[in-house]
């Protein structure tokens, strides 16, 4: 299995506590939960159950019936209620040798129906008897991580400060993809690893549905803009299996799919269409806690005035192209490779690709052991036109990093109007923000820059082998 290290180490060690313990695997859709505990605990549970998406109040008790069974639980009667199914599993696992017993329930939200009174008795299950035994490991997981995140991480009911143990599971980074590439053998250089980043990100998931002997851009046409492209439809299920009302915050995501630096939260709420209120803050909390928004601030303001931005680079692509997927145009990316439209969103899926490698970048500038603040900046230069600064680092030693980010598939060169650009940027930071730090210019990019005259003017560069390096998870 590629990478996941740091988060079998902390499966494997639910196993050498004393007492019973309780944990939460979440994180978005397709991004290998059950996949990660599967082959962590090599399928040697007590028990293990699958909610039934879509399934009924007694659909989803006879499945969990049939469960019990398989794992060689005799003359199980047929189940009429949630707390009737938990004294069968606690029959079950009563009469388990095992030193641990490991019960795995994947997808638990799906098992809450209407009326089924499912919560109380998952509660009950907990409180009364696994809690006060020192031999049950409770896994549970689970797409909708809404749900997962209100009903049982952040309950405030039965359940409340009840899970002993939340383990995130994040997308992978560059160099995890580029060993799944390997493994899977699709002969990918980096640069071309980069490129499938900036469409699917760290999704594990899409990354296994590249097909050998096929280019970057044929599998994109093949998997987004052919009439039956495995993943056409994908945008709309990813949100709607992770909330279970999905609409505000798909609406909150296209938002910010209009503003490259981001926005408040006011200006969120009027863009979206919704309250400023308690339900905007679970909406934003949630949506940064399944990687597709970063908060963040700008240069010199305070909390309140965090920054919202989307960072999710499948979601981008989704939204620059939607108009071409939904129309299922087929060879559309091979036509467009050129296109003025490509060019932008490789610009902003870029930027998006290394805030995402801001721990690699800080190894590369020899500062990841200085306290650093990651930031952003926008303001006017003396003659009144929009500065903007995607990406400041604030160093604990008296320099700050202005980080320009250029997508190109060569090697880049600098022109005069570029280090116009740059400096005017960097005038007009120092100026508004009154800033007596040095202020040093890092150039990212993905092959590197031409040594010309202009090269010079650039403190530092950072290309695609940095951001490669290994994450420190």
């Amino acid at each position: 299995m590629v990478g996941r290290i740091a988060e079998q180490a902390e499966l494997k060690s639910l196993l050498d506590t004393p007492e019973s313990v309780f944990a939460a695997v979440y994180g978005r859709r397709r991004v290998g939960k059950t996949y990660l505990v599967r082959k962590t605990f090599c399928n040697r549970f007590a028990f293990d159950h699958v909610g039934m998406s879509s399934g009924k109040m007694a659909d989803q008790l006879e499945s969990f019936r049939n469960s019990l069974i398989a794992r060689g639980l005799r003359k199980c009667p047929p189940l009429k209620s949630w707390i009737g199914a938990f004294e069968e599993l606690k029959r079950l696992l009563e009469h388990g040798k095992a030193s641990k017993k490991v019960v795995f329930i994947d997808e638990l939200p799906w098992m809450d129906t209407p009326k089924s009174r499912f919560i109380p008795a998952f509660e009950h299950f907990w409180n009364s008897w696994a809690a006060w035994r020192n031999d049950i490991v409770l896994i549970v997981c689970g797409s909708a991580t809404s749900w997962l995140l209100n009903k049982v991480i952040n309950s405030k009911g039965g359940l409340h400060n009840r899970v002993t143990k939340r383990i995130l599971i994040e997308p992978f980074t560059l160099e995890e993809c580029e060993r799944m590439a390997a493994e899977r053998g699709l002969a990918l250089d980096r640069h071309q690893i980069v490129e499938c980043y900036m469409v699917f990100g760290g999704v594990a998931y899409y990354w296994s549905l590249l097909e050998k002997g096929l280019s970057i851009a044929q599998n994109i046409d093949r998997l987004f803009f052919s009439p039956n492209g495995a993943l056409r439809g994908e945008y709309q299920e990813l949100y709607r299996s992770l909330f279970r009302v999905p609409e505000p915050y798909e609406r909150i995501v296209s938002a910010l799919g209009t503003r490259k630096i981001g926005l408040t939260r006011p200006e969120v709420a009027a863009a979206a269409g919704l309250n400023d209120n308690g339900a905007l803050t679970k909406y934003l909390e949630e949506l940064e806690q399944c990687g597709f928004v970063r908060k963040y601030l700008s240069f010199g303001k305070v909390g309140k005035d965090a920054l919202f931005q989307l960072v999710d680079n499948f979601t981008l692509f989704y939204f620059c192209f939607r108009t071409a997927i939904h129309r299922g145009a087929e060879n559309y990316w091979l036509e467009k490779l050129d296109a003025q439209s490509h060019v932008v969103w490789a610009g902003l899926a870029f930027e998006r690709v290394c805030l995402l490698h801001v721990q690699q970048i800080r190894v590369a500038l020899g500062i990841s052991g200085v306290a650093t603040n990651v930031c952003a900046w926008i303001g006017s230069d003396e003659a009144g036109r929009r500065a903007q600064i995607d990406l400041l680092l604030d160093r604990n030693d008296r320099v700050i990093t202005l980080c320009e980010m250029k997508f190109s598939d060569e090697r880049y060169a600098l022109t005069k109007k570029d280090i116009e650009s740059i400096k005017r940027k960097r005038e007009a930071f120092r100026s508004a923000t009154g800033t007596t730090h040095a202020v040093h210019l890092t150039m990212v990019t993905t092959e590197g820059l031409v040594r010309n005259p202009y090269w010079n003017e650039i403190q530092r560069e950072i290309t695609l082998n940095d951001l490669f390096a290994p994450a420190r998870r």
